[in-house]
């Protein structure tokens, strides 16, 4: 998630609204990435355009290509974040904790960027940073565009590496498999990858983007046509959910992960917060139903700190919220609820096997998840 310069400097207050505008992302991201075969891939045709990232192509124009090493890289994930949140559950996922680091910025965040707030003294022990921006100047020390989550850093020298998040979650599924756990899901099957970029792009051009055009629109006209565009797409998505466990299937991929993430967010924040309020996702029966069988699914609602987004929601968009009081509700015990999704069939995990038990020091603090209760 991008974060744009402000004033004064360290105020919270963010520049997401603009009067009279349409919400428009800012797509453009550090492309460098960390690859299997460097020489393979800078022999590789450049990608075309896309929105959602690319599989079995080159890098773009400019971009630095960087070897897979086991311990060399930190991901840097705030868990408030639905980008982030995409890159800490394929890890999970694939059992990349011993190859791949992390580091949890807290919930909010200053003009400048994320903070490591939740570490002693303020730090991240691995980096020796207090915000995520001092890795970003590691690099460039002119850096011109927010300062994002996800992000790699590069440990020896404390440079960010990407930010690029749709090319993230790829690469470590297709570039980082000598590090696979035994039994890691195959998230990117290679004969559903042609239908599957539509559905990603749908997904996230509609609705992952959609509530924030909602969200930060800047006029009434432009909030009624993001609202009309997002719920079109939740009608599809619903229809398509009534009739498959998965969005391609019998299995979960990578267009899972991505749509759960707002999935997750949505009756906590995006509902009223984003004004996205025709109904609740909890009054969609296949879609409610499918989002409850990915979080009571390892590796998904294991990684959801419902505390710590509606803070960030509620907290961080200051000219949205400006009291900044951030809502008790709504009642998360209905996502263990019985979602009785395997009447139509299939398995998860397809060939493979669920994670094991998340780590200690990655756990979700109790109260924060109705899978950790107080």
């Amino acid at each position: 998630m991008s974060q744009e310069k402000h004033s004064p400097e360290h105020s919270t207050k963010g520049a997401y609204v603009h009067s009279g505008d349409e919400f428009a992302r800012d797509t453009n991201y550090i492309e460098d990435r960390i690859v299997a075969d460097p020489e393979a891939i800078l022999a590789a045709p450049a990608p075309g355009p896309s929105k959602v990232g690319t599989v079995g192509a080159g890098l773009t124009p400019g971009a630095t290509a960087w070897p897979v090493e086991a311990g060399r890289y930190r991901l840097v994930a705030a868990r408030a974040c639905p980008w982030a949140n995409r890159t800490l559950i394929v890890r999970r996922l694939l059992g990349l904790e011993d190859a791949l680091s992390v580091a949890l910025p807290g919930p909010t965040h200053d003009a400048r960027s994320w903070t490591f707030d939740l570490d002693p003294g303020g730090v991240d022990p691995v980096l020796g940073t207090e915000r995520v921006q001092q890795n970003y100047f590691k690099r460039f020390p002119d850096y011109p565009r927010g300062i994002t989550v996800p992000a790699i850093v590069d440990v020896p020298s404390g440079a960010v590496v990407t930010n690029d998040y749709p090319q993230i979650t790829l690469d470590l599924s297709t570039q980082w498999r000598q590090f696979h756990r035994e039994g890691a899901p195959d998230l990117l099957p290679a004969e559903l990858l042609d239908d599957m970029w539509p559905v990603m792009t749908r997904i996230f051009t509609e609705v992952n983007n959609g509530v924030y055009r909602c969200g930060f629109a800047g006029s009434q006209e432009a909030y009624n046509a993001a609202y009309e565009r997002l719920w079109v797409a939740m009608d599809w998505l619903e229809e398509r959910l009534s009739t498959r466990r998965y969005l391609m299937g019998e299995s979960i991929t990578e267009a899972d992960v991505r749509l759960f993430t707002t999935l997750a967010r949505f009756d906590p924040v995006y509902h009223g917060h984003f004004k996205t309020n025709r109904n609740k996702l909890e009054e969609m029966p296949a879609l409610w139903g499918y989002a409850r069988d990915l979080f009571q699914t390892p590796g998904f609602g294991d990684t959801i700190d419902f505390e710590q987004i509606k803070r960030h929601y509620y907290v961080v968009h200051e000219d949205i919220n400006p009291t900044q009081i951030v809502p008790l509700g709504p009642d998360l015990s209905g996502w263990l609820e019985p979602h009785q999704r395997e009447r139509l069939g299939g398995n998860p995990f397809g060939k493979g096997t669920a994670p094991g038990p998340v780590r200690a020091a990655e756990r979700v603090a109790a109260g924060h998840n109705p899978l950790y209760p107080a």
